[in-house]
């Protein structure tokens, strides 16, 4: 009699997000914006990570990373390879950073220094992360930009930030990101302010830096065009939480939460006739004044009376597709 073999063990995740919340400090107490987020990422996966602006996208990253200031107050575990790293500070935190993640900013030209040269700014962080000095920094952060497609890399060595396009100090800011030869990239809605053309010259670059490297990927956007593009998964947040998360191709054939639904019919299609696109109604609320119960229930449309003081579970409704809504399956 044959006995069924047991099902191989998954691989541990790159980096594993338990419980994470983060709160503000004021004069009146703590205010929350995140408010448990539980998310892994394995080895050479993209992540999409989208939702409306405020809803606690790139607090969460920060958060990860250290980066919001003495008045943020952040609990929960971050795991990344096995080790803890939500405990970290310092010297300890700061060879995580850049090293082991790296984090591309939306803004490039608010992110390299406009007094020192390309060139300089790229020699620094190949010293900080890979201690290469002199020539042989110099050497490496050519073949950089050369990796990153800038052109005549050697001339923009040279450079300062203000005589290049936003689109080359785009790619300075990956070309930085990789100095490190980072385990997970973090690219902060890294084509906001690029032209068409620009947005997807920068994310087939990254993916295919991605596939080459092995490096994991987390892409935070707030378009869904984008993040299908490039992502293999993808996590919608909501006010502070993950309310679906799936993989790309079944949550855009199958979304299961309203806001999910919500955000799809706001796209155009360009394969269908030109028609009225659904915009949902009101905003995110601010934080702060969620209360009890679904934090999305004020703009749903499904809402019911239950919504307004149980707060939702994340459930799974299909294969690997997971959602915090009391009415999933409506």
């Amino acid at each position: 009699m044959n006995q069924a073999l047991p099902a191989p063990a998954r691989p541990a995740p790159l980096i594993s997000i338990r419980a994470l919340r983060v709160g503000f400090e004021d004069e009146a107490g703590v205010l929350p914006v995140v408010h448990g987020i539980d998310l892994d990422i394995a080895r050479g996966e993209a992540i999409g990570i989208v939702g409306e602006s405020g809803c606690g996208k790139s607090v969460t990253w920060l958060a990860v990373l250290g980066l919001l200031g003495a008045r943020a107050r952040v609990s929960g575990d971050v795991i990344l390879d096995g080790e803890p790293i939500h405990g970290l500070h310092g010297d300890s935190l700061a060879r995580v950073r850049g090293k082991r993640i790296a984090m591309i900013f939306q803004d490039p030209a608010s992110s390299l220094n406009p007094v020192h040269r390309i060139g300089r700014q790229l020699c620094e962080a190949l010293e900080l992360h890979r201690g290469l000095r002199g020539d042989a920094a110099r050497a490496q952060a050519l073949r950089l930009l050369d990796r990153v497609g800038m052109p005549d890399p050697r001339q923009r060595l040279n450079a300062y930030p203000h005589e290049l396009s936003g689109g080359m100090n785009q790619r300075v800011m990956i070309a930085m990101a990789l100095a490190g030869e980072p385990d997970l990239l973090v690219a902060d809605e890294p084509t906001t302010a690029l032209d068409a053309t620009i947005q997807a010259q920068i994310l087939s670059l990254l993916d295919e830096i991605r596939r080459d490297s092995g490096m994991a990927l987390a892409l935070i956007s707030h378009d869904l065009g984008v993040i299908a593009e490039v992502c293999d998964r993808v996590a919608v947040m909501y006010a502070g939480r993950i309310v679906e998360s799936a993989q790309g191709g079944r949550l855009f054939e199958k979304p299961a939460h309203p806001y999910t639904r919500g955000l799809l019919a706001a796209l155009p299609d360009l394969t269908r006739a030109a028609a009225r696109l659904e915009a949902i109604p009101g905003g995110v609320p601010a934080p702060g004044s969620l209360g009890a119960g679904c934090s999305f229930r004020d703009r749903c449309s499904l809402a019911v009376e239950a919504c307004g003081h149980e707060t939702p579970a994340s459930i799974e409704v299909g294969a690997g597709q997971f959602v915090a809504c009391l009415r999933a399956h409506r």
